[in-house]
């Protein structure tokens, strides 16, 4: 019976331990937050089709060249597909031959950034500001002026040119 109880207890402590990685890995770090444009999983269900869903409030990402933004070369902003908020302007787009539109700056108040475990090892997620939607990540492998590059998943953005 110790030998159960002190297997309990290591259990225990394990499971205690973990727990904030693994509810770090379900789902966007953002979701956790409360935003100005909230909605219901149904709400949002009804709004968004299947992958925007799956990419914004899941935390998803789509295929490399998947989407038609990867190739938009037009003047114009990128918006988010589940609330509308300016995210990039066309100005700060570059090819970063990843197979996802990427940006080297945001617009301001754009977008909000959160740490995630998803992988294993930490990233730094890229949301929206207004909805908390997950868009992608950012890396400091970009070009000046930033060294940044958000590589975003088109499935997460509308495009509304100039």
């Amino acid at each position: 019976m110790e030998n159960a109880s002190r297997r309990s207890i290591i259990a225990w402590l394990s499971a205690c331990s973990v727990a904030p990685f693994l509810s770090a890995c379900t789902g966007s770090a953002a979701q956790a937050k409360e935003f100005p444009v909230s909605r219901s999983e149904d709400s949002w269900r009804k709004r968004l089709d299947k992958e925007e869903f799956r990419i914004l409030r899941k935390a998803g990402t789509e295929r490399p060249y998947s989407s038609p933004l990867n190739n938009e070369k037009r003047a114009g902003t990128y918006i988010c597909a589940g609330c509308d908020n300016k995210l990039y302007s066309s100005a700060t787009k570059f090819e970063s031959g990843t197979g996802w539109p990427s940006f080297f700056r945001p617009l301001s108040g754009g977008i909000g950034t959160a740490t995630d475990f998803k992988l294993g090892y930490p990233r730094k997620e890229v949301h929206c500001a207004r909805c908390g939607g997950h868009l992608g990540h950012v890396f400091n492998d970009g070009p000046k002026p930033t060294g940044k590059r958000y590589c975003m998943n088109g499935a997460a953005m509308d495009f509304i040119a100039a």
